[in-house]
């Protein structure tokens, strides 16, 4: 018995969207009969080979519940116990996973302010230095998130350039990639483009925010750079006991091109957002709008009166994201339709509108 509205939508985060019905196909396929436990059954065993034709033969897979486990488990096997992580002061391991990386890591976050989300190799210079003091936690890793908590992406060539940047300073670098997936869409570019082959040390590979129901990995891409994550994964409680689940859900998304496929909606979404409220500015069919932050992905993000934005809020609901400024987001997901978009406009016009 459904106890929601399945017509229902959002557009406060991809995170509100059900699950793909590929990817519950999967996990039905997946059931009956017994399988190994801990990951030694068969659809853990096909996701690594799938997973290593995305990122090179040298990578190691560790399926996990949930991407603060991914982003816990990879940067604690990072880092020794005085290691420190430079990232963005809006990056998710700072602001959304209480502590998380810093309680259970038992790591320090050197946070850096930037002006769209994404770290390059002057800004992680505010925070790179002091090796070798003893009163200073050692910053030996950096993270970075694709797409960021802005809604930006970096290019191939900005990751290269933050890579080569920390390798010369004797550090790693980890990128969150919940939503890797959309910035591969938006540029065009294999998985492997934007991190084996960019310099990546090791990732947080998403399956949540797009379409999976609880299946995220860590993907090792050098396995020299971490030492101890099958001990880790289950030391956080990330250890999946029937991981067939995990591991069919992430290879529905991954084996052939279901990730793409829903990150490309869910941008163009995004995009059919953006350019229809553009255009109502511009003619000056609403007035007390505007964007602060490119839409590279699925997420617009915009600035309006508080008033204004909890009048919408009355049909459809998003999240403040600086409420000092009337700063908001509008996110969109693999399942959200052109007439969600229209409708969505529709009450934004109505209300902007006069």
């Amino acid at each position: 018995m459904s106890l929601h509205d399945a017509r229902h939508r959002s557009f406060a985060s991809d995170n509100y969207a059900g699950a793909h019905p590929e990817v519950l196909a999967a996990m039905a396929a997946a059931n009956g009969g017994h399988q190994a436990s801990y990951g030694h059954d068969a659809y853990t065993q096909r996701l690594v080979q799938v997973l290593r034709g995305h990122f090179g033969e040298q990578a190691e897979v560790f399926p996990v519940f949930n991407g603060t486990g991914a982003n816990v488990v990879a940067l604690t096997g990072m880092l020794p116990r005085w290691g420190a992580v430079v990232t963005t002061s809006t990056a998710h391991v700072h602001t959304d996973e209480n502590g998380a990386p810093e309680r259970i890591g038992g790591l320090k976050l050197l946070t850096v302010d930037t002006p769209d989300g994404k770290l390059t190799p002057e800004l992680i210079d505010r925070q790179a230095w002091g090796w070798g003091n003893e009163h200073r936690a050692q910053p030996l890793a950096v993270s970075i998130t694709q797409t960021t908590e802005l809604g930006t992406r970096y290019t191939a060539r900005e990751i290269r350039a933050i890579a080569d940047h920390v390798h010369a300073h004797g550090m790693t670098l980890h990128m969150d990639g919940a939503r890797i997936a959309n910035a591969a869409a938006g540029l065009g570019l294999p998985l492997r483009e934007l991190t084996t082959a960019a310099g990546v040390d090791i990732l947080s590979l998403g399956g949540t925010k797009n379409g999976a129901l609880n299946a995220e990995a860590v993907v090792v891409l050098d396995p020299s750079v971490a030492e101890g994550l099958t001990y880790l994964r289950k030391l956080t409680m990330q250890l999946a006991s029937k991981m067939r689940f995990v591991s069919a859900q992430l290879l529905a998304l991954y084996e052939d091109d279901l990730y793409l496929r829903s990150a490309t909606h869910a941008n163009a979404m995004a995009v059919r957002l953006r350019t229809s409220l553009e255009e109502l500015v511009s003619r000056g069919e609403i007035t007390g709008l505007r964007f602060s932050q490119p839409t590279e992905a699925n997420a617009v993000f915009a600035v309006l009166a508080p008033e204004a934005a909890d009048a919408i809020r009355e049909r459809f609901a998003f999240y403040d994201w600086n409420s000092a400024t009337g700063e908001v987001r509008w996110m969109t997901a693999f399942d959200t339709t052109e007439a969600d978009v229209d409708e969505f406009v529709g009450v934004v016009r109505g209300v902007l509108g006069g």
